[in-house]
C-alpha cells in the first residue's frame, strides 16, 4: 500500500475508536487490521516496557489489562499523522479515568509499521511516570506471557 493509503487506514482506525460517544466507539477496524504476528513494543525502562508478540498478546495481555484499569471504554484521540512508505507516526492523547477516579490522559507517539495493509509493528512512546502513577506497575504475572 502507498504511504497515503497507510495513513488513511490509521486515520480511520483512530476516528472509529475515538468517537466522543462511548457507545459508538468501534475497535473492529484496528482488530481486523492487526496482523496475527504483530508486535507492540512499549519502549523505555519501566515495568510496562516489553514486547507483546502476536495479535492475542496485544489484544488480551496489553489491551485487556489496560481496559481493566480504566473506567468505561478507553479513548485515545489522534491529532497528527505522518506517513512515509510503510511507516505511519501518530501523535495522540488519552482521555481516560481509572476506577479510582484518577485521570489518565497520557501523550503518545505511536510508530506503526504496516505490510500489505496490515499492522505488523507498533512502537509506543509515552510518559512512563504517568502510566505507573495512574495505572500502577504492569503485573508480574503478565510479564512472563508478554516478554
Amino acid at each position: 500500500m502507498s504511504a497515503a493509503a497507510n495513513k488513511k487506514l490509521l486515520q480511520d482506525i483512530f476516528a472509529a475508536a475515538a468517537n466522543p460517544d462511548p457507545a459508538a466507539r468501534d475497535r473492529a477496524l484496528f482488530t481486523t487490521s492487526l496482523a496475527e504476528d504483530a508486535k507492540w513494543i512499549v519502549t523505555g525502562q519501566y515495568s510496562w516496557s516489553r514486547t507483546f508478540s502476536g495479535k492475542a498478546a496485544i489484544l488480551n495481555d496489553l489491551h485487556g489489562y489496560v481496559r481493566s484499569r480504566l473506567r468505561d471504554r478507553t479513548r485515545t484521540v489522534a491529532h497528527r499523522f505522518i506517513a512515509d512508505g510503510d511507516v505511519v507516526v501518530v501523535e495522540a492523547k488519552g482521555d481516560n479515568v481509572t476506577p479510582e477516579g484518577v485521570r489518565y490522559d497520557n501523550d503518545y507517539c505511536l510508530v506503526f509499521r504496516l505490510e500489505d495493509g496490515r499492522i505488523k509493528e507498533i512502537r509506543e512512546y509515552c510518559d512512563s511516570i504517568l502510566t505507573e502513577k495512574a495505572l500502577g506497575p504492569f503485573p508480574q504475572a503478565q510479564v512472563r506471557a508478554a516478554s
